[in-house]
């Protein structure tokens, strides 16, 4: 009798359905074992494992911060129908003949699992391993991995509710009170899907003495806990800008859309990997930080069935939700863009803005040809 002295010629996990991308909770995942010797082999044992686990795994400072949860363990030792077997359960595998070793077991059910992940820090991962036994030890293995997707329906009365917010900030110049900047802003609803618009509704008001820039972005914000710390990283995933608002004016965003880009859904209900998503509405301030509102949203995979078609009006909706008002304009000022050529300024002696983002320097006025002192340092207050 033969002894395993080589690794198998074949050893594969296929999975039945190649065309399965993602598996849920309480699905079936079932496939086979293939395998082929390329000479008489006595193995012990085949052993299908079934794995889920989240991993995170980061260095803080000299800390090194690593955490595991498995979400998933399946066990089971793999027969082949009509073969022979020796007293002691091994099974003789000879050259030229293909051997499948059939499995299936169920996915636990809803609430058991997370969705699939990878990420800088760390990842929600799912497989299957096939290992061969000799004498009671492994020799050899193989690992088919698997995509799981928990389902979020975006069509739930929570993820249905429309989101709104405002936000002020007073700005000074040297101390000296210089106005304000406010934001107001509705999106018809919390839940979205890759492919989506995000429908925003805001108005945004200038009272100071620079021009600003309004802008809005999708930010995911990637959250790994290891250890008893945390560590955070936020990412802009894709964003749309409005005209410039000089001072004393105002502008609105009637129905400006913003698509949701493919993204992975939310991460709900790991211990270690937090996945949030938000809408940032933000405004550019000459010298001085950011004003930023912040809309959350969950991202989903069952899409907007269109059954719960909501419409606003910004002048009732977004006008309540800020208390400050324009100075020296009408009670219902123009939008900046809607100001005809005509009544402005000549183009020529418009001072162009250079547009920065997240961390770069503040934007400040330029007119080319001048011998202009530098900008004063402006402060904030809240």
């Amino acid at each position: 009798m033969g002894v395993l002295t080589k690794k198998p010629k074949t050893l594969e996990v296929r999975l039945n359905d190649p065309n399965k991308l993602v598996y849920s909770s309480g699905d079936k995942v079932a496939g086979r074992v293939i395998v082929e010797v390329s000479e008489i082999t006595r193995v012990s044992a085949v052993r299908l494992f079934g794995i889920g686990c989240a991993k995170v795994e980061y260095t803080k400072g000299k800390q090194r911060c690593k955490q595991e949860i498995d979400y998933l363990k399946y066990e089971e030792v793999l027969h082949l129908d009509h073969h022979p077997t020796d007293a002691d359960g091994s099974i003789t595998l000879r050259a030229g003949n293909r051997y499948e070793f059939m499995f299936g077991f169920e996915l636990p059910q809803a609430g058991c699992l997370v969705s699939s992940y990878a990420g800088k820090f760390g990842s929600v991962f799912y497989y299957v391993k096939a290992v061969i036994e000799k004498s009671g030890h492994p020799y050899a293995e193989c690992k088919q991995n698997f995509e799981v997707e928990e389902p979020i329906d975006v069509n739930t009365q929570e993820l249905m509710t429309p989101v709104t917010g405002a936000k002020e900030k007073k700005v000074t110049c040297m101390f000296i009170p210089d106005g304000s900047v406010s934001i107001a802003a509705r999106i018809d609803r919390k839940g979205y899907c890759e492919g989506e618009d995000i429908t925003i509704n805001a108005k945004f008001e200038n009272t100071c003495s620079r021009i600003i820039i309004p802008k809005a972005a999708i930010i995911a914000k990637h959250i790994y806990l290891a250890n008893g710390r945390t560590k955070v990283l936020n990412e802009k995933l894709t964003s749309v800008r409005g005209n410039h608002i000089i001072s004393g004016m105002c502008d609105m965003w009637q129905g400006r859309a913003l698509r949701v880009p493919k993204l992975k859904p939310t991460i709900l209900g790991c211990d270690i990997i937090h996945v949030d998503y938000s809408l940032r509405i933000y405004v550019h301030i000459p010298g001085s930080e950011k004003l930023i509102l912040e809309l959350p949203l969950i991202i989903g995979t069952i899409p907007y069935n269109g059954l719960n078609s909501r419409t606003s009006s910004m002048s009732s909706q977004v006008a309540s939700g800020t208390s400050s008002t324009c100075i020296s304009i009408p009670s219902f000022p123009p939008s900046y863009s809607e100001i005809s050529r005509d009544s402005r300024m000549d183009s020529s002696f418009i001072p162009l803005l250079d547009d920065y983002d997240e961390d770069d320097s503040p934007i400040f006025m330029h007119m080319g040809g001048l011998d202009l002192p530098p900008p004063p340092a402006y402060t904030e207050q809240d």
